[in-house]
């Protein structure tokens, strides 16, 4: 799966571990702010009914690939498929003028050949899970070979090795369907699926600080919408990252948001990540979540994203400071009717 800021990947074992304690196989979990799909994809493999909902685009295709589609329905399709899309030549234009030679996130020998893939996915008319997992090949192939730090703010100054690799489509790793029934992608505002949906435990890992996940991955999302929108600045970025903002990236306007989208939840259990980088504090959570629910918190030491080890760097490249810190501490926050037994961690 794709580099992610805030991704729960080396979390996963400690959010499992939870969730398990508090619903077991075959419960309805809703995976509320689902970014790469991680945790519905770790949720539907481990027997539960996932759903698995983000408000962007590049997301919903990736939660539809990996929590949607039956691996046991879409496999050898979409093997036979990808198979075909590797051998066509490439083929340059807007995509590779804009992301490889006017910003440099791939090397314009393979932006054209995402290309020429890209618009092949478009001709083909496809069936939306059918499609989703040949654009979430083509998503994790651009970012085995991009020349990023992870982030598409910026790009390297001289191409990444990786950069100068030829792009590779590969099966992604779909899943059979679950004995619970199927699993579901959907694409709304979080407070208003929250209101929409019942299920049995709903796991909340929103945004919590600045960071867009929508600037920070505009080139992805253009590449799933393929709509050749405006574009400003040196990244290249869509005109809608200045217009599609969320309450969740506003110190002011988070609390009030994160309020609201809990209370408006349809179940009897939560599970709410956050850390304390974030622009709610640990004290401001218990206080919201301790209101309605017996609350329990866990904590996680946890590196920070490879990109904090980098350092500060004006425009020029130029390193100008250093990060004040390399680890923080990741919390789960458990909100139940009534105490859980918590099994001890897994030792690392």
């Amino acid at each position: 799966m794709i580099k992610y800021i805030g991704s729960k990947r080396a979390l996963l074992t400690h959010i499992l571990r939870v969730i398990g304690a508090t619903a077991p196989p075959g419960a309805t979990v809703l995976d509320l702010f689902s970014g790469t799909a991680r945790v519905g994809h770790a949720l539907k493999r481990a027997g539960y009914r996932a759903l698995s909902n983000d408000h962007n685009a590049f997301a919903h295709t990736l939660a539809t690939c990996y929590v949607q589609a039956d691996a046991e329905r879409w496999a050898e399709t979409a093997r036979r498929i990808l198979e075909d899309l590797q051998r066509l030549p490439p083929r340059a234009g807007w995509f590779t003028a804009t992301y490889c030679e006017q910003a440099r996130f791939l090397h314009p020998d393979n932006g054209a050949k995402v290309e020429a893939i890209r618009e092949a996915i478009a001709a083909l008319g496809a069936e939306p899970e059918l499609e989703a997992i040949l654009l979430t090949a083509l998503l994790e192939a651009a970012d085995r070979v991009d020349s990023t730090a992870g982030l598409q703010m910026a790009y390297m100054k001289a191409w990444a090795k990786r950069a100068l690799q030829p792009l590779q489509l590969r099966l992604p790793a779909l899943l059979p369907r679950p004995a619970a029934g199927p699993c579901a992608a959907l694409c709304g505002e979080a407070e208003a699926t929250a209101a929409a949906v019942e299920c049995d435990l709903a796991y909340l890992d929103p945004p919590y600080n600045q960071h867009s996940y929508l600037r920070n991955y505009h080139v992805w999302e253009t590449l799933v919408r393929w709509d050749q929108p405006e574009v400003y600045g040196v990244a290249q970025k869509r005109t809608d990252c200045r217009t599609r903002l969320s309450d969740f990236n506003s110190r002011r306007r988070i609390g009030p948001a994160l309020e609201r989208t809990v209370t408006a939840l349809r179940c009897p259990a939560l599970l709410v990540s956050f850390n304390d980088e974030g622009y709610l504090s640990r004290a401001a959570l218990e206080a919201m979540l301790s209101a309605r629910f017996h609350l329990q918190v866990i904590e996680i030491p946890h590196e920070r994203y490879v990109g904090a080890k980098i350092g500060i760097h004006n425009p020029k490249g130029e390193k100008v400071g250093q990060v004040g810190r390399l680890t923080n501490v990741e919390y789960l926050f458990l909100a139940t009717a009534r105490p859980v037994e918590l099994p001890a961690p897994v030792a690392a």
